[in-house]
């Protein structure tokens, strides 16, 4: 059970940028404009340290959050889907006319019990 899961469309633009880039790694920091929206990375351009969740991988990458935001989202189970649009980062899809988002829900019971028994992904 994960609390993170990815669209058809947007696994598909995945895995056209791991293609293209090789290992990638998605995070979203909570930062002002475009740093609250998922951006996808080649996997040695993002530093991450102590304060970064790893909340589970997507066709094979890492999703990692700031601990700040996920404490904004830590009872919903989110969903990176794509849309058309250019975002304002250095996200890797930005020059296909695309973008990452998020869509949320909140967790069920039983996803709430497991999450809080269990270790963050």
């Amino acid at each position: 059970m994960q609390r993170i899961a990815i669209t058809e469309q947007a696994a598909a633009v995945v895995n056209q940028l791991k293609e293209k880039h090789g290992e990638l790694i998605f995070h979203q920091s909570g930062g002002c404009c475009d740093g609250s929206a998922p951006m996808i990375f080649e996997k040695d351009d993002m530093y991450l340290d102590e304060s970064d969740v790893l909340l589970g991988t997507l066709q094979g990458v890492n999703f990692y959050m700031n601990q700040d935001q996920f404490e904004y989202w830590k009872h919903t189970h989110l969903t990176i889907d794509i849309t058309e649009g250019r975002g304002a980062s250095f996200s890797l899809e930005i020059p296909l006319g695309l973008r990452f988002i998020i869509k949320s829900r909140l967790l069920t019971q039983e996803e709430e019990i497991h999450f809080n028994t269990t270790k963050t992904e």
